[in-house]
């Protein structure tokens, strides 16, 4: 089923089926309507010769120059090459088509001057599997994305290149190839295709999605060592987080009751601690602050995805032509920096924990490294190594981008938001913590064999989907494979799937 931009919200779902899974785009047609309202305005204006920034002035410092009507016409496609400026490798297909469809999203509005075949290409770009070939560095999240997303739009005069149909070529051929009409740029075309933090909000999306994700499986990966450590498990009581009132709390302490439901350590067959470490009994709280983060960056990024994020702004229904900052990256690279953030907060809370499995002073009863053969075996000692490079990685990652503003356009655009840092960055961290779990799941599922009670029906089919993947380590091999193929299965989910078909699906607070 198509998702029809213009008629409704958009959701984060809603990005991940396009930019992931080529869902299909329609134009709603009260969408199409007011983008041929909001033109009908402009072109009014532009034949009254009223002044209107980067219609017929110049941009940024050179706001004050008024350009004369042959100029106008040219002005688009110079504006397009000379912010076309970026540089690296090419972005993921999956974050330029969530761009695009951003940007798509705000053009629906109805106040960004556009002609609707502007807005209708990038619709058939998308449909049709037409993606720009865009570099990964060069925005500074305000005036929005403007040197990736002016790669995209060199779409829109046939330049630059693309990829189709598995190739990359010149986006000439990729349009003809896919039957998309290159539609050229007039007055107000090109600015109203950039003029947005729209390849941030379209990373952030996919990350907070894979956030959503990565948590529970952190709250899994938290309930199998909890197991293989005997915890006492009266921290989890819903009675203790409802007194305290924070929903996050109160969901992740749910899901890892949900995961170890049935074990011997709730049923009281087995003695445990008093008290137990923090890395144990404050997960919770931990992971709890975390999920209430990520229900507030949800908020944040579905106001951005639906809101008009442009300059200047048309209203049609008052004559008016407002001018301001809604490009300014800095209400989504905020959240997004704190993502990242909490994210390696949970990483860190997760290598903790993986240090009491390996540590024979602290792991309750488990063999030295979780091996048998202690001395002619090393076990899983060197894994925690990899854990801890991960976690310094995502620690220096960690440090907030939108502080680090360096002005730019002689002091014009003197403050940035640097939110494609943060969109960079926070895909780096969350790579990490697929790796730092990884490693968690597998010393667990080891420390689970070493135990002789019955484990929870959650716990029980989380080691099944580890086990399927690295055997139990009797004797010292390479290990990283199974580092790298368990991560990969915590990218896929395989792991959380795995639990929830035995036990339902876990809660979400968001």
């Amino acid at each position: 089923m198509a998702i029809k931009v213009g008629a409704g919200a958009l959701t984060i779902e809603d990005v991940v089926k396009v930019a992931r899974h080529c869902e299909k785009v329609e134009l709603a047609a009260e969408a199409v309507a007011r983008i041929s309202k909001c033109r009908a305005m402009l072109e009014k204006k532009i034949a009254a010769h009223e002044i209107m920034y980067g219609v017929n002035t110049g941009i940024g410092e050179f706001s004050e120059m008024v350009l004369n009507d042959e100029q106008v016409q040219q002005f688009q496609r110079y504006l397009i090459y000379n912010h076309a400026a970026g540089i690296g490798g090419p972005c993921p297909i999956e974050h330029v088509r969530a761009a695009m469809l951003s940007r798509i999203a705000v053009h629906t509005r109805g106040h960004s001057g556009c002609r609707p075949e502007i807005t209708r290409t990038y619709v058939e770009m998308l449909n049709k599997g037409v993606t720009p070939v865009v570099c990964e560095k060069g925005s500074v999240g305000a005036c929005g994305d403007l040197s990736p997303m002016s790669q995209v739009a060199l779409s829109l005069m046939g330049e630059g290149e693309s990829f189709y149909d598995g190739a990359r070529m010149p986006t000439k051929a990729a349009m003809e190839k896919a039957g998309i009409p290159v539609p050229g740029l007039q007055a107000r075309d090109g600015l109203a295709a950039i003029n947005g933090s729209n390849l941030i909000t379209g990373m952030g999306c996919l990350e907070l999605y894979d956030s959503e994700r990565w948590v529970k499986q952190a709250e899994i990966t938290a309930a199998m060592t909890l197991e293989a450590l005997m915890a006492n498990m009266k921290p989890y009581d819903t009675r203790l987080h409802e007194l305290r009132g924070f929903k996050g709390a109160i969901t992740s302490a749910a899901n890892i009751r949900s995961v170890v439901d049935g074990s011997d350590l709730i049923t009281g067959k087995l003695k445990v601690k008093v008290q137990d470490a923090y890395s144990m009994r404050s997960t919770p709280q931990v992971i709890g602050a975390f999920r209430d983060h990520l229900a507030y960056a949800r908020k944040q990024f579905e106001i951005e995805l639906n809101g008009v994020a442009d300059n200047p702004i048309f209203l049609p229904d008052s004559n008016t032509v407002l001018t301001g900052a809604n490009f300014q990256g800095t209400p989504i690279s905020m959240p997004l920096d704190m993502v990242g953030a909490g994210v390696t907060m949970v990483s860190v809370l997760s290598e903790r924990r993986l240090n009491r499995l390996l540590n024979p002073a602290l792991s309750v009863g488990l063999p030295a490294f979780l091996t048998k053969g202690a001395g002619m075996f090393s076990g899983h000692m060197l894994s925690q190594y990899t854990a801890d490079m991960l976690i310094v990685e995502q620690r220096i990652l960690s440090a907030p981008s939108c502080v680090q503003s360096i002005p730019a356009a002689a002091d014009q655009e003197d403050f940035v938001s640097m939110g494609m840092n943060a969109a960079l960055k926070t895909r780096q961290i969350l790579n990490n913590a697929e790796g730092v779990l990884a490693i968690e799941m597998i010393a667990a599922a080891q420390g689970i064999d070493f135990r002789e009670f019955s484990v929870g029906k959650g716990t029980r089919a989380a080691h099944g989907a580890v086990r399927k993947i690295v055997e139990h380590l009797e004797v010292d091999r390479p290990l990283f494979k199974g580092h790298n193929a368990v991560s990969d299965a915590v990218k896929r989910c395989d792991v959380l799937e795995a639990v929830e078909k035995e036990i339902g699906e876990l809660k979400s607070s968001w």
